[in-house]
């Protein structure tokens, strides 16, 4: 029998992959909603950015939800609510109509992650948070692969609304079987929770914590950009299918990106025993190896070239952001994970909105290669800014607050 803290994972993976799914789908059919609701390039960039702002800004609160009421209620109730969304997006009519559920979904989705990895740290110490964190982020990277192509395929053959309702439909039952089978971790909550002035006051003091929030922002403009335009990126370049272009610009990244962060959490987990701050000096090092890989995107190259550029560099990106979750989750409180984390989605999702508009902004002058390109410099900063926040972490034991 699979002990209650894995089997809480588990289900967490796969609702995981749906909210991934949901959220990223629509980009393998970009070519089809240009031709049946007449969009173009930068209302297509519209589709990452709204929900990417909307998203950021329900964030503010979702934490504050997630650390006074019941996780894995907060987790069911924000699954029901965007497979509703989702299947509302298949009957959008015009371009703003779409447009519009996709502020509905970040809304939706914004309160996820912040309890779900709260929940998911309330279940594992630190000798096995890295690889539980890991198996998650691994249900996200099967989202990714599997909304893409799965879109790609049912567009070419049914049309770009056909996905939509198969996965919210899918995620509504699937948020049954969390409201029947996901169980929470003995904690203290409602009452004895502390309120947000002194939660924000004790992480604005924190110096890691602000340092960790800064390089995921840089870290986010570059995936978020990633994920929205690559399976375009693939159809224009290589002149592949929608099913085929989808499949290459999620699944390059992310079966890159399942083995990092398998490998990582574990690495991870190791590292930590001699030092928390051991998990910040990995993802510097990681950071600084995989820049570059971004060099192959830019020129002539053919396919073979591109994709083990792109491989490479999700996976050593991958190897660095498995040991983010576990490190945010020890240098904050247990009573203040959900806010932490939720203020990180927050700024996170706000750059990462801002990088796929600058992107399709700049797509006609620059090309998407050399957007993708310019994305290593944001990498190397952030590698920076990891080994600054390290020393920081160094020689601690817990993270208290005052009684």
């Amino acid at each position: 029998m699979i002990p209650l803290r894995w089997s809480t994972v588990l289900l967490l993976a796969g609702a995981a992959g749906l909210n991934y799914a949901d959220r990223t789908s629509l980009a393998a059919v970009f070519p089809l909603l240009r031709s049946d609701l007449g969009m173009g390039d930068l209302q297509l960039a519209g589709i990452g950015t709204l929900f990417l702002w909307s998203y950021a800004l329900g964030s503010l609160g979702a934490g504050l939800v997630a650390d006074r009421w019941p996780r894995n209620r907060v987790i069911a109730c924000s699954l029901l609510a965007w497979s509703l969304v989702t299947v509302l997006t298949g009957f959008a009519r015009t371009a703003n109509e779409l447009l519009g559920t996709r502020v509905l979904l970040g809304l939706a989705e914004c309160f996820y992650l912040p309890a779900a990895i709260a929940l998911i740290a309330d279940h594992h110490e630190a000798g096995s948070r890295g690889r539980a964190l890991a198996l998650h982020a691994c249900g996200l990277s099967a989202g990714l692969i599997g909304g893409g192509t799965l879109a790609g395929y049912l567009g070419e053959h049914y049309g770009w609304r056909s996905g939509l309702f198969l996965l919210g439909g899918l995620g509504i039952v699937y948020s049954g079987i969390c409201w029947q089978f996901l169980s929470e971790a003995p904690r203290q909550i409602k009452a004895q929770s502390p309120g947000f002035s002194e939660q924000w006051s004790r992480l604005s003091a924190n110096r890691s914590y602000l340092l960790l929030t800064a390089q995921a922002m840089l870290i986010s403009v570059g995936t978020w950009m990633f994920f929205n335009w690559m399976p375009l990126y693939f159809q224009e370049r290589f002149g592949l299918s929608l099913a085929l272009a989808g499949f290459s610009g999620t699944a390059l990244l992310q079966l890159s990106t399942v083995a990092g962060v398998v490998i990582g959490g574990t690495i991870s987990d190791k590292i930590a025993l001699r030092g928390r701050h051991n998990r910040l000096y990995m993802m510097t090092y990681c950071y600084l190896a995989c820049t570059p890989c971004l060099l192959v995107l830019p020129g002539g190259l053919g396919f073979a070239w591109v994709a083990s550029g792109v491989m490479a560099f999700s996976f050593l990106k991958a190897l660095a952001m498995a040991n983010e979750p576990p490190a945010l989750c020890e240098l904050v409180h247990e009573r203040d994970r959900g806010t932490a984390q939720s203020l990180m989605n927050t700024c996170n999702t706000l750059a990462g909105g801002a990088g796929v508009f600058i992107a399709g902004y700049l797509k006609a002058d620059w090309g998407l290669s050399g957007v993708f390109a310019a994305v290593g410099i944001l990498v190397l900063i952030a590698a920076g800014l990891t080994w600054l926040a390290g020393p920081a972490t160094a020689g601690r034991s817990e993270v208290a607050i005052p009684k």
